[in-house]
């Protein structure tokens, strides 16, 4: 995969491909991932790309100019058809769907804003989809592209050590994940629960979906309506709700 990002601080999203699973696919040459400044676009002597937003207000607004032309570079050295992304509040609320589909790319550009904000001419002209973290304002959008980065790289075949752990993921499914335990069997007084001590691999399987479907619903209710729930869903989470005198009550 080839990734490319337009952003004022590359030596910030550099950081991303030094660790954990973003460097190990560096070194396992399954992704390739640049960097480019509009500053070395600006063709003027201060390397200046933004400005003062018409019609008065605070802050600074990314120039169209060199910011375009960083992008027209950073698309040029990607294969065909490689869409541009601008991390933005504006945009749709990035989640696996969206991390699964970009897997399926053979690369992209992440454009990572600044200060008050990007001249809309060139989210027109030049972005193909703007994507958001959530509804919360960050300095930048490198931190939301480093986000995205590693999102979608554990996704992409021989990265992690084991294919099967992405697929197990929170939100794979629609779900949030089940809960995890490792030894010792008993820490301050609290067990495993007994059923992942059996061996039984399908009652352990049951177990762990009825966990992941019980977590949404109490955590994230707005997953579960998402979901068109089979009868044995509902079965599990009716058993969840039961187990812990909660209403029976639920999404979907």
């Amino acid at each position: 995969m080839h990734i490319a990002v337009v952003s004022l601080f590359p030596e910030l999203v550099g950081q991303v491909c030094e660790y954990g699973v973003v460097g190990r696919a560096v070194e396992r040459q399954l992704l390739s991932l640049q960097c480019e400044n509009p500053r070395d676009f600006a063709e003027d002597v201060h390397r200046t790309v933004d400005d003062r937003p018409y019609g008065g207000g605070p802050g600074m607004v990314l120039k169209y100019e060199p910011t375009a032309r960083a992008i027209r570079q950073a698309k040029d050295s990607l294969p065909a058809g490689s869409p541009v992304i601008c991390l933005s509040p504006q945009g749709k609320v990035f989640d696996q769907v969206d991390a699964r589909r970009f897997a399926g790319l053979q690369g992209f550009v992440l454009l990572a804003g600044r200060y008050e904000g990007i001249d809309e001419r060139l989210i027109e002209s030049e972005v193909d989809e703007e994507l958001s973290l959530g509804d919360f304002v960050l300095s930048g959008g490198e931190i939301a592209a480093m986000a995205v980065i590693d999102a979608v790289v554990r996704l992409l075949p021989g990265v992690l050590g084991d294919a099967a752990s992405a697929m197990q993921d929170s939100f794979m499914d629609g779900l949030l994940d089940h809960p995890h335990y490792t030894r010792p069997e008993l820490v301050a007084g609290q067990r495993v629960p007994a059923v992942l001590l059996s061996g039984d691999h399908a009652r352990i399987a049951r177990w762990r979906q009825k966990q992941a479907l019980g977590r949404s619903f109490l955590r994230r209710p707005d997953l579960l309506e998402k979901l068109d729930l089979d009868q044995e869903q509902r079965k599990l989470l009716d058993e969840f709700l039961k187990e812990r005198g909660k209403p029976l009550s639920r999404p979907g």
